[in-house]
């Protein structure tokens, strides 16, 4: 089929900039864990607190990419950081925990990511924040983001980690800590050693509910639960929130994977209904030009895209970063998974094109 606007393999890609950053610093954090500083770039490295970065690496001749969370805040840091803990046969993960140092430089896409939130002095909230393991990463650069902005908002936090050595940014939270009084962390271990005294075991409703009733902030203007982790725990933690009456807008989480990414590209795991069976002509505009290519059923509108050399952003590939987020312009498409995007978004006629398949024939898509 003859397309006017296909893409050549031999034109120069089109679509995001990646940006290079030099690596200032890194920071043992725990035995499996490592924060990487970066130098700021010209202009400075625009971001805000919780988002994160998308690590664009060559490793044995094969692009990789990986989202991380910034733990930083542009309002108490003047170095942008990311933390990355070492995943079991992970490649990048150690190849980042092992391979980074100082003077290195590593490419990215510009930061993205809704787990934010405003500042504003005159704010007077609580925040209760629950994390487990690296999900204390985005928490951390938002809790310092309120600390220095908001003086009259409470943050109370409830994070769970393996052991006392495992605890990610121990003590720059006991640092803080000291530092602010608004700010009151509760340490929950679930292989703790004999002598720890603090709470013990998986977080459970029971809990939740413990740490709430006994560091309420009556003057609170408003509240707002922030949850990042394993999927299992922000389920609890929602569900106990829910259950007791706090308001489903005023709870955001932050996924850092799901089965959606073992599930992605095979249309075999699919749940059973609508499935594309036809190969379809997709068009995508980045940066204004628009490209026509062909979308088989067993791939991804963003596989298709990439094969076809069109320089698409993407990270996490199945549907959590929004890295791939487009405006769905005209056409039907599928989604495995829209866990990435908020009510709002998905209204807005956005859409994830790492996991999204054409169902009609007229789909164009617009990537900002």
């Amino acid at each position: 089929m003859f397309n006017l606007f296909k893409k050549k393999k031999e034109e120069k890609p089109k679509g995001s900039k990646y940006l290079s950053l030099k690596i200032r610093e890194v920071v043992r954090e725990t035995p499996d864990t490592v924060t990487l500083f970066f130098e700021q770039p010209e202009p400075y490295l625009d971001y805000k607190a919780g988002q994160f970065l998308t690590v664009i690496l060559d490793i044995d001749g094969k692009e990789e990419r990986r989202s991380y969370s910034l733990c930083t805040s542009p309002f108490m840091d003047p170095h942008p950081g990311i933390t990355v803990k070492r995943v079991k046969d992970g490649l990048v993960s150690n190849y980042l925990n092992e391979k980074m140092f100082p003077g290195k430089s590593v490419n990215i896409l510009k930061p993205m990511g809704n787990f934010t939130t405003d500042v504003h002095s005159k704010n007077k909230r609580h925040f209760v924040m629950i994390a487990a393991g690296s999900g204390i990463t985005p928490v951390m650069g938002i809790i310092k983001s309120l600390l220095v902005n908001e003086p009259q908002t409470k943050i109370t936090l409830l994070y769970c980690s393996r052991s006392e050595e495992q605890i990610i940014f121990k003590k720059q939270l006991e640092e803080l800590q000291g530092k602010y009084e608004q700010l009151d962390v509760v340490h929950n271990l679930t292989q703790p050693d004999e002598d720890w005294n603090g709470l013990r075991g998986r977080i459970d409703a029971e809990k939740i509910k413990e740490v709430l009733s006994t560091r309420a902030y009556p003057k609170a203007e408003s509240k707002k639960f922030y949850l990042c982790g394993p999927e299992g725990l922000m389920a609890t933690a929602k569900e106990t929130l829910l259950a007791i009456g706090e308001s489903k807008e005023d709870i955001i989480q932050e996924s850092f994977f799901t089965s959606a990414s073992e599930d992605a590209g095979d249309p075999t795991a699919q749940a059973v209904g609508e499935v594309a069976e036809l190969t379809r002509t997709v068009s995508v505009i980045l940066e204004g030009e628009e490209f026509s290519f062909d979308v088989s059923p067993d791939k991804t509108i963003l596989e298709a895209g990439l094969d076809e050399d069109l320089e698409m952003p993407y990270s996490c590939q199945s549907g959590l970063c929004t890295a791939c987020m487009g405006k769905l312009v005209s056409g039907e498409v599928k989604m495995d998974e829209d866990a990435g995007l908020s009510e709002s978004e998905k209204s807005e006629g956005y859409i994830l094109c790492c996991v999204s398949r054409p169902m009609s024939g007229d789909v164009k898509i617009e990537i900002e």
